[in-house]
């Protein structure tokens, strides 16, 4: 598994060195930001979220696997 490294330590997923936990992550593009995303447990998107685009810059990107800590 590559390792992923987060710095949001309030995300349900960060781990000691920040490191991600989450089994799979989704980034997607920011203008989907706010879109709904559909993933089931295997980490396969839905078909109506399943889509491809194209980022220049990694500031034009966010993730969607973020879940912030209760």
């Amino acid at each position: 598994m590559p390792i992923v490294k987060c710095n949001v330590a309030n995300c349900a997923f960060w781990g000691e060195g920040n490191n991600c936990q989450a089994d799979s992550i989704l980034v997607e593009i920011d203008e989907h930001a706010n879109n709904h995303v559909s993933m089931d447990d295997s980490g396969n998107l839905s078909s109506s979220t399943a889509h491809e685009d194209e980022a220049e810059h990694s500031a034009e990107t966010c993730c969607h696997t973020f879940k912030p800590k209760h």
